[in-house]
């Protein structure tokens, strides 16, 4: 196969995001014969159809819808590309695009990266930090998003290089007048009588929530589902459910106010995040910098 261009790769996204020809030439200053003629040698190139004529427009094939997830990446890289070279250019020396759980985002993460931007050699590195779930940290740097992701080791990394991050510890907030707050410790079961405020449902803490309710022949009632631990915690002091969340996000005393925390009688309420990349060979030098500041060392043996 003949290497792939760019420029025809951005046109077939514009034609599938708008689902016409027309609208994508439009959008890119240029005929709609154009457009078809470069989609033409694309199919040609790639050796398989990529778009199928509906009735209000166009539609990708199967391997269209294949190639359309590639293209997508191969143009997220591009633009990286573009920007590092400006970056260097403008006398930035790196830039480090961190995926990360929103637990760690809610913890330390902000702390440590702050430190690590204060030092004086480091003053020329950038660093974007993006929130996702394990199972999105995962894929973005499986399929280049990123070039650091921090994740809980839950997640299936698969050939993904990893290093330890840090450890949390699960614990149970509840309502000061909740039924619960007077126990000095409770078990997993007994939160399945009360309702709960979670995180998203596809995260990979609630999976493995769903999944050890589901063992127990129960199943988790949800009040609220939020997107961040602040959230969680403002729905529990205003008296509305209950939440499992780390105690590390806790442990200040005016997030406490009108919440009782309780430790969770479980053994896998210690959870250990994992840094996640595709090796080291492959990462910038800043990349490698940020990768060997936040790693957590191991005690020894």
């Amino acid at each position: 196969m003949r290497d792939l261009d760019l420029t025809s790769l951005r046109l077939f996204v514009a034609v599938c995001d708008s689902g016409s020809m027309s609208r994508a030439a439009e959008q890119s200053n240029l005929v709609a014969s154009a457009v078809s003629k470069r989609l033409a040698q694309l199919e040609e190139t790639v050796g398989a159809p990529l778009l199928v004529r509906k009735r209000h427009g166009v539609a990708p094939t199967a391997p269209g819808e294949t190639l359309l997830e590639h293209a997508r990446s191969m143009l997220q890289s591009a633009s990286r590309i573009a920007q590092d070279m400006a970056n260097h250019a403008a006398g930035i020396q790196g830039r480090v695009h961190v995926l990360a759980t929103a637990s760690v985002m809610a913890e330390s993460l902000a702390d440590q990266i702050a430190a690590f931007l204060q030092q004086p050699a480091h003053r020329n590195i950038q660093i974007d930090l993006e929130e996702r779930i394990s199972p999105a940290v995962v894929r973005g740097i499986r399929e280049g998003v990123a070039a650091i992701g921090i994740c809980w080791d839950a997640a299936e990394t698969g050939l993904l290089h990893t290093r330890t991050y840090a450890y949390d510890h699960l614990c149970l907030a509840v309502p000061v007048a909740h039924p619960l707050a007077a126990r000095s410790s409770v078990r997993f079961v007994e939160t399945l009588d009360h309702e709960h405020v979670v995180m998203p449902i596809n995260s990979a803490v609630e999976l493995m929530l769903q999944r050890e309710a589901g063992r127990l022949g129960r199943r988790m009632v949800y009040r609220v589902v939020v997107t961040n631990f602040d959230a969680a915690l403002r729905v529990v002091r205003a008296g509305l459910a209950i939440a499992l969340v780390p105690r590390e996000v806790v442990g200040t005393t005016d997030r406490q106010q009108g919440i009782r925390i309780l430790p969770l009688d479980e053994p896998w309420t210690r959870r250990r995040f994992v840094l996640c990349h595709r090796g080291e060979e492959v990462l910038a030098p800043a990349a490698r910098l940020l990768l060997d500041s936040l790693t957590h060392p191991e005690p020894a043996p």
